[in-house]
């Protein structure tokens, strides 16, 4: 695979250079060969990546081709930004478990990136999940190919935005004949992958013509009101401020459900939200996030207090009523309080500035609004991506507050392992900068069944059968982009 164009240069230095006019095989075997033979620490082997340019990539068909080869294969897409990681196969991984595993995860790469000497922007990244609770899932539970957690040093990854357009071969240990081997691997998922139209996810979405059948929700919905009720409870008694109550669904279709499809489905349908998907043994775990847990670029770091939520409108006048109900309603606006101020709290620790909104705003989605407010400030340099996820997860968005006592319900209450769904996923680069984001709005596809998510947060005078359609009114998104809308969930 060859480099097209001129190369850009980095500031820094020959470590991140692109590949110009040379093959990924061949600037990937120059890189094995720079490592002097005693260099490799034995904890973290030897990791050799080299980037070259490429251009014309439909990122959604990469992830298409990757699939049908039957590979493991990761989607990180932000239509509105023009941003898209591909991920396929694997040359280094974290697989930690428990509390710990963000604080493992961070120094394992960091020591990795070290030995390695690729701490520019165009050096490997991780990409993947650590899951809501880090416990290990059953056997037989649909997570169980997702593990407690992962995070992956793809062999291949395909990066668009901002910059130029590249492709980052790397191998742990590897040869030359490897490097070659996963040039041609990479000259395959090309070919199939070129798009006429430039940005990410140009291809059109097709109709969808499979209606969908329920099998189950876990908890049921009469068991959803008494649950609710319990919460709602809890929180006038002031033994909690918030618990984040969440629903299972178990889908079925007619036919095998177009992964592809949904994808494209997602993105044109949500572009303000991050697409995601991850493959792992045949199962896909994918999704339309609105919410960001947070993202660094150096030392300043972005997140937002996402809660609060109304279903859109019929049109235009009715979307504004509506955003005008939420931004008035008690209810909502004391979930969105409780969310932004427990945040608040957690990063004044830590975070050498803090600017907080001063008011939500309203963020409009394609089947529901939520309550915003924009967080952001800069960090020192102790503190990357990683150990202020760890602070951060899981935000009374998801979880509740306080945090253990919520934890605790939701674990005697909900009835099911939440695996990746609520959990943070996203990507960190060689350079420190990452985003993560709350793995929402999402389900697992294993060939014509699905499972799907959805949570909504109880306060005191939450109403159990107004709680049910806010969380039917979350689940359409994924509902729609893998079948026809209508009573499914």
């Amino acid at each position: 695979m060859t480099a097209r164009g001129p190369a850009d240069s980095p500031t820094d230095g020959a470590r991140t250079d692109i590949g110009d006019g040379v093959r990924l095989g061949e600037a990937l075997a120059k890189a094995l060969a720079a490592w002097p033979s005693d260099a490799a620490d034995a904890g973290s082997g030897r990791l050799a990546s080299a980037t070259v340019r490429v251009t014309g990539v439909d990122p959604i068909a990469l992830f298409a081709a990757a699939a049908e080869a039957d590979l493991e294969v990761a989607l990180w897409l932000q239509p509105s930004e023009g941003i898209a990681l591909v991920g396929v196969g694997r040359a280094w991984a974290f697989e930690g478990a428990g509390p710990d595993r963000f604080k493992a995860a961070e120094a394992r790469f960091r020591d990795l990136i070290a030995a390695a000497g690729r701490e520019g922007p165009y050096g490997p990244v991780l990409l993947g999940g650590l899951g809501y609770t880090g416990r290990v899932p059953a056997e037989g539970d649909p997570w169980a190919p997702f593990g407690p957690s992962s995070l992956v040093v793809p062999a291949l990854l395909y990066r668009v935005g901002p910059g130029p357009s590249t492709l980052t071969g790397s191998l742990l240990d590897g040869s030359p004949a490897e490097a070659n081997a996963l040039d041609r691997a990479g000259d395959r998922l090309l070919a199939h992958a070129r798009q006429t139209e430039p940005g990410p996810g140009a291809m059109v979405a097709r109709p969808v013509h499979a209606p969908l059948t329920e099998l189950a929700s876990q908890p049921g919905h009469d068991a959803w009101r008494r649950i609710v009720g319990m919460y709602a409870g809890a929180v006038g008694r002031g033994r909690i401020d918030k618990v984040v109550l969440a629903r299972r669904v178990d889908l079925r279709s007619q036919v095998e459900l177009d992964v592809t499809n949904a994808l494209r489905r997602l993105a044109a349908s949500a572009p303000e939200s991050t697409i995601y998907a991850f493959r792992r043994d045949g199962r896909t775990f994918l999704g339309a996030t609105p919410e960001r847990l947070v993202r660094t670029e150096g030392r300043r770091f972005r997140t937002v207090a996402l809660a609060g939520t109304i279903r859109r409108g019929a049109d235009a006048r009715e979307d504004r009523e509506l955003a005008t109900q939420l931004l008035a309603s008690e209810k909502n606006r004391e979930e969105q309080r409780i969310v932004t101020a427990a945040i608040r709290d957690l990063l004044t620790p830590v975070a050498e500035t803090l600017e907080i909104s001063a008011r939500p705003t309203v963020m409009t989605l394609r089947f529901a609004q939520h309550l915003l407010t924009e967080i952001s400030g800069t960090l020192p340099p102790a503190h990357g991506l990683l150990s202020v996820a760890a602070l951060l997860h899981p935000t009374p968005a998801v979880g509740g507050e306080p945090r253990e006592q919520a934890l605790a319900m939701q674990d005697e209450h909900e009835g099911f392992e939440r695996g990746w769904y609520a959990g943070p996923i996203g990507w960190l680069g060689a350079d420190g900068d990452g985003e993560l984001c709350v793995a929402l709005r999402c389900g697992i596809v294993d060939r014509a069944h699905a499972t799907l998510f959805a949570g909504c947060g109880i306060v005191a005078d939450s109403d159990p059968d107004g709680e049910w359609e806010e969380s039917r009114i979350k689940l359409r998104a994924v509902i729609s982009a893998l079948g026809i809308p209508g009573d499914a969930a």
